[in-house]
């Protein structure tokens, strides 16, 4: 294609949405007041864009996502003003949900993308797992209503419980709490934990959970 054409077929496209998919990797957010984002997920803004790292505060919720023992943690920002950003997370996928009031989601904090910022949200980790991943397991809770986005390796998969999964492919959940279990009869490989040994119980049917085909050894 010529340069008309190559600029005409990747041109932003025009929507009332605020949180509007530019492709499968890219997240255009029409921001007006302010959202919250990933830290270092801003790729191009236009318009007048403030961006401020939130720092931690103790007791609350308003700064980053919450360390997780190992000290590694998913840090956010707050994009304020009028004018557009453009987000992405190393060509991971971006998925949408937009929560109705009472609804909730939990994502982990590698797979938080971004998410309007009057959400309701509740940071936690899963200690029986913080020590045993680099990285960790903080994950934030989200209530609607409201629109977050979070990211996937690939296309992922919505499963209804009662399932088991691996700790690593894990992304988010909702109506079910997960309980760890331990496979003693494996162990790690090459110095990392298994998937197989750590996993995930989600037993609520009323649930589902979303796993991506990929496992995140951060």
């Amino acid at each position: 294609m010529d340069l008309a054409q190559f600029k005409s077929a990747n041109a932003p496209t025009e929507s009332t949405e605020t949180f509007q998919l530019e492709n499968s990797y890219t997240l255009d957010v029409a921001v007006t007041d302010s959202i919250m984002a990933k830290a270092g997920a801003m790729v191009a803004h236009t318009g007048n864009l403030s961006f401020t790292g939130q720092a931690s505060a103790e007791g609350g919720i308003r700064g980053f996502l919450k360390e997780a023992a190992t000290g590694e943690g998913t840090p956010i920002m707050s994009v304020e003003g009028d004018g557009h950003v453009y987000l992405a997370d190393q060509e991971k996928k971006v998925q949408i949900l937009e929560l109705e009031a009472g609804e909730s989601v939990t994502v982990n904090g590698e797979d938080i993308l971004a998410f309007e910022s009057d959400l309701n949200y509740e940071i936690s980790t899963i200690d029986s797992l913080a020590g045993s991943f680099a990285g960790g397991f903080t994950n934030v809770s989200l209530e609607g209503p409201g629109v977050v986005a979070l990211t996937t390796h690939g296309d992922p998969l919505v499963l209804e419980p009662p399932v088991s999964t691996d700790p690593s492919a894990t992304v988010a959940w909702s109506e079910t709490s997960p309980s760890v279990e331990v496979n003693k009869n494996l162990s790690d490989f090459v110095g990392q934990e298994s998937g197989e040994r750590f996993q995930m119980r989600f037993d609520d049917e009323s649930g589902f959970v979303v796993v991506q085909p990929y496992e995140e050894h951060v």
